[in-house]
């Protein structure tokens, strides 16, 4: 990551009439009675399919981490990796950390730090777990940035030096750094001799180096986290954390309800009105790297065409999606690069209009079908689409209702498919629906870094199984000034080519960025010293207590 518009993020959550000071309590020293001391109950409305982010990309598993996993770096209160946790300082030219030549990281590990279950933690668990994210056999959604690592070196056991064949800028962010979500440092003496990670029992219930350690994960009910006592910077507040598996918003806002939850994260705006209602409930939010985005398969014969794309486009009222679903408060904008980071540029919004959507459509040489509804067709093939979503996802289903209302007067026809979390998000190899392109139109939200690298998005080079881009996009030009951006520790050359790039997906309308997200938070008003930051909500929690 690199630093960002502070400035910005402040005056958004100023701008913002919920956002409140974290912690303030209820105007009472004593807890509620609903309040269970020292332990704090909260569910994220998903699903998991495993605790080992070496393999699991959900966010939901990377917030778990954050409590419990081995990283080199955490993140600050401003979302930037400059916390050095199993390092002792991150790497810089300044410090030397990094070679003159851009293509040396050093880094000096902390001594005297052990694994939950007590064995020491020295240079070779780096380095296994390096060789572990490279390993062809382990399903890692992406190995973007990692492939640059030509050669590591082990001075000695407190030393490890990544050789690279490039400069990388973003290494802060992606190497073992809770900014980079996956993947975490993983122990080599209770790993090393399998082939593969994939399925190993190290994933039901992996052993970290975190304030807090798993204790037990009842598969579709909860995953409980008692505190680490070997860790090395202390024993947390907290005694117990219980993530409750309820893959139900609307189950999620029951709980709040009847005050079985203490902290909801995050909350979608569909819900925000009702929680506000909530006695003893505080609603936070901040502005975040988050944007929901409509992704196209440009792999689908109909969705090649970059005219189709931006004539669908086109056919989506995004103000009136703001309006409905988020109740006004994200951020309507083009860009793949969120408000609140240094880089983004303000793309002009392209407009709702119907009747030039269909005039587009004419244009591209599909045709209104005679049958029921008009549905368009081009050599032989209906603009017949496949919209693939999650389940439990009321506010979701509303909006992709109005799509579909306005795709139908364009002569679009959606069918509509539901998956559960698990198989939604899960890895191409593993038959995941996302990653294996196994869609025609589908929505989520992306979570960026402030030093945006866009790479395992956009890339040419990085169609799954090999990284994230899952609209199978392909700009030559768009991935030649992301690699750039990769290469250069210079912002103003970044920005230059930042600018390029989030100009040229716009053109190319391969995705459709509905909004920039705020990150929402509610939480049970005796809940004290919680300060989440937009990426890794729960890398400050050691004062954290209820």
């Amino acid at each position: 990551m690199r630093p960002r518009a502070w400035l910005l993020l402040l005056a958004l959550c100023m701008a913002s009439p919920a956002c409140t000071k974290v912690g303030t309590g209820g105007g009472t020293s004593e807890r509620h009675a609903f309040t269970q001391p020292h332990v704090l109950r909260f569910a994220e409305a998903e699903d998991i399919f495993g605790l080992n982010p070496l393999i699991g990309t959900q966010a939901v598993v990377a917030d778990l981490s954050q409590l419990t996993m081995a990283w080199l770096i955490r993140t600050d209160a401003r979302s930037a990796p400059t916390v050095p946790e199993l390092c002792t300082e991150v790497p810089s030219l300044a410090n030397g950390g990094i070679g003159k030549d851009g293509k040396t990281i050093t880094w000096h590990l902390r001594r005297g730090v052990k694994w939950a279950d007590g064995v020491p933690f020295t240079a070779d668990d780096v380095v296994f777990s390096t060789q572990q994210v490279l390993n062809p056999q382990n399903n890692v959604v992406s190995r973007d940035g990692w492939e640059l690592i030509s050669k590591i070196g082990e001075p000695d056991k407190y030393t490890v030096v990544y050789h690279l064949s490039r400069p990388y800028s973003s290494f802060a962010v992606t190497f073992f750094s809770t900014a980079g979500a996956n993947p975490a440092i993983l122990p080599k003496h209770l790993l090393q001799g399998y082939k593969n990670l994939n399925d190993v029992p190290y994933n039901a219930l992996p052993v970290g180096i975190g304030p807090f350690k798993y204790e037990s994960w009842k598969r579709g009910d909860v995953v409980t986290l008692v505190p680490n006592p070997l860790y090395w910077r202390g024993t947390p507040k907290l005694q117990r954390v219980i993530f409750k598996i309820i893959p139900s918003r609307d189950t999620v806002l029951e709980q709040m309800k009847t005050h079985e939850l203490d902290l909801w994260v995050p909350v979608s705006p569909h819900y925000v009105s009702e929680l506000r209602q909530i006695p003893s409930t505080k609603i936070f939010m901040t502005p975040s790297f988050f944007y929901d985005h409509l992704d196209f398969n440009t792999a689908h014969p109909a969705l090649r065409d970059p005219l189709v794309r931006q004539a669908l486009r086109m056919g989506i009222d995004r103000n009136v999606i703001d309006q409905k679903v988020r109740f006004g408060i994200y951020i309507v904008q083009e860009s793949v690069v969120p408000p609140a980071s240094q880089y983004h540029v303000d793309v002009p919004l392209a407009p709702f209009d119907l009747q030039r959507a269909n005039a587009m459509l004419d244009a591209a040489g599909w045709k209104r079908g005679p049958g029921p509804g008009g549905i368009r067709q081009k050599d032989g093939v209906r603009l017949s689409l496949d919209f693939a979503t999650g389940v439990g996802l009321p506010d979701t289903d509303l909006q992709i209702e109005l799509i579909r209302s306005w795709w139908q007067q364009l002569g679009v026809e959606l069918s509509v498919r539901h998956y559960l979390a698990a198989i939604f998000f899960a890895p191409a190899p593993s038959g995941g629906i996302v990653l294996g392109g196994k869609f025609d139109v589908t929505n989520f939200a992306w979570g960026g870094d402030p030093n945006q690298d866009l790479a395992n998005l956009y890339s040419c080079a990085r169609f799954p199984p090999n990284g994230q881009n899952d609209l199978r996009y392909c700009n030559r030009a768009v991935t030649a000034a992301i690699d750039r951006t990769r290469l250069s520790y210079d912002p103003v050359a970044r920005a230059k080519d930042l600018a390029f790039i989030q100009r040229q997906i716009a053109q190319d309308a391969p995705t459709v960025v509905l909004d920039a997200r705020r990150q929402i938070y509610a939480f049970n008003d005796d809940l004290k010293n919680f300060h989440p930051n937009p990426v890794a909500p729960f890398d400050d929690v050691m004062q954290v207590d209820i």
